[in-house]
């Protein structure tokens, strides 16, 4: 399964890409009623960082521990890191960020998600429930990304 979410921000690529590189920032752009709970988290994410997590959706818990692989660094205008399941609700799980500058104040965000569902059933329906909310969730993260990096500017409506 694939799924692919981008949107500009009128905010420079060192500050959309620091954001993202700060682990709390993760629960800074969940929407609620979602709750993440860190266990195991550095403050500023690296090339090979782990993290261990738990989403609260209401009483359900879902753990997780995934690894931060840094991205090609060729294009010095092009961030990119994938976080990587390592123990998880799904089979498989890697999300991909990128940040591009687009000009020295506006970066093109691209979160793109590769999963597969677990052979378990629970763990099927589970990860199913949470694939078809993607598209609400990215919606969410777009909006509260933009609030806290932009003081609420209006920005490209991809």
């Amino acid at each position: 399964m694939k799924f692919t979410h981008q949107f500009q921000i009128q905010a420079p690529l060192a500050v959309v890409a620091d954001f993202h590189a700060q682990a709390d920032s993760m629960g800074r752009i969940t929407p609620p009623p979602i709750i993440t709970q860190f266990h195991r988290a550095p403050i500023r994410l690296n090339d090979g960082d782990e993290i261990e997590f738990t989403l609260w959706f209401g009483p359900l818990p879902l753990p997780w521990l995934a690894r931060i692989e840094a991205g090609p660094g060729d294009d010095p205008h092009t961030i990119t890191f994938t976080d990587r399941q390592l123990r998880g609700p799904f089979a498989a799980w890697a999300h991909r960020h990128t940040f591009t500058a687009l000009n020295t104040t506006t970066t093109l965000v691209i979160d793109e998600i590769e999963a597969d569902l677990s052979p378990q059933l629970f763990w099927k329906l589970v990860g199913l429930g949470m694939w078809l909310s993607l598209p609400l969730l990215f919606a969410y993260r777009r909006w509260q990304t933009q609030r806290l990096l932009t003081s609420d500017k209006p920005a490209d409506k991809r």
